[in-house]
């Protein structure tokens, strides 16, 4: 089962959902059973296309290092079992357990490692991460690690603002646009927010980049009241916002976890608000999302009271 079950009410609603996070919570979540699998897909989508799956605009490279050296320690203490770093001087010397990597390098010194710093961060961890200025009007993103993203990708996103990033999501603009610039316009050092956002998709697949869509839209076909809980996965994006304090620069996080829906609504209780939800999805943000095709069946198989078992039937 999914760590999250994001619908907290039992209609579509269209709102930011951020809270503060715990002193306790991690700010990178380590999901060790996919941990080497998702790690080791990071390493050969950024192979097969390393230019599509990392950006950073000149200029960058001190909010890089900052995320580094602020993230590294952080790590290190919330999942010691993972990951371990011991600082002489200068020197910083890294371990992933998890891998059974070490790097040793200086900060400050691009140089001392194998690739830019975020790049560099990006294949220790499972989430994307991606950098906005905020000491810049508009707070623009300017450096990135993208290999999991649904339906984006960081060519149409680079150097652009908040807003505009946001602008094909209906009703973002009139809606949360404001609020949400003024949450990170608002954010301070050591005080990160936390959200989770949903969507659905007819893959298991990580990488769903738009030009990977010729390679699993034929499993729309053949979806059904009968098979939808199997056929359709529910997909999650835990996401979180940290201010780093000396360049202003805004991080922002994505663990993307993913399961068929009959794992996720067994409790009938679950089952009865995700139909409830999807039933009130508009049908623009249906559209924008994609999951037009699937809504009429995964209803009505979510209202049937379908379970895991009948589905495989």
């Amino acid at each position: 089962m999914l760590p999250y079950f994001p619908f907290e009410q039992d209609r579509f609603a269209m709102t930011l959902g951020v809270r503060a996070m715990r002193p306790d919570e991690p700010l990178i979540e380590v999901d060790e059973p996919h941990y080497r699998e998702e790690l080791a897909l990071k390493e050969s989508l950024l192979a097969a296309n390393p230019r599509a799956r990392f950006q950073a605009e000149p200029g960058t490279e001190p909010h890089q290092w900052e995320t580094v050296t602020e993230l590294l320690p952080l790590l290190a203490r919330q999942h010691p079992r993972h990951f371990a770093l011991e600082v002489e001087g200068e020197q910083w010397r890294w371990r992933n357990l998890q891998l059974g990597t070490e790097t040793v390098f200086t900060p400050g010194r691009t140089d001392s490692l194998p690739f830019a710093p975020l790049d560099w961060l990006g294949r220790q961890v499972q989430e994307d991460l991606l950098l906005m200025d905020g000491t810049r009007e508009g707070l623009p993103m300017i450096a990135g690690l993208l290999c999991f993203p649904s339906g984006w990708c960081l060519q149409d996103k680079m150097g652009r603002s908040l807003l505009d990033i946001h602008a094909p999501v209906p009703n973002f603009g009139s809606k949360l646009g404001a609020s949400t610039v003024r949450l990170m316009e608002g954010l301070k050092p050591g005080r990160p927010v936390t959200r989770v956002n949903w969507a659905l998709s007819v893959t298991h697949r990580l990488d769903l980049e738009p030009w990977t869509k010729p390679e699993w839209r034929h499993l729309f076909e053949g979806i059904t009241a009968h098979n939808a809980g199997e056929r359709c996965f529910l997909r999650l994006e835990r996401q979180t916002l940290s201010l780093m304090p000396r360049t202003g620069a805004i991080l922002f996080t994505i663990h993307t976890y993913r399961a068929p829906v009959a794992t996720e609504v067994v409790d009938p209780a679950r089952r009865r608000r995700l139909a409830n939800v999807l039933r009130t999805v508009p049908p623009d943000t249906s559209a924008y999302k994609g999951i037009t095709p699937l809504l009429e069946p995964l209803v009505a198989w979510l209202e049937a009271g379908a379970l895991p078992q009948a589905a495989n039937s």
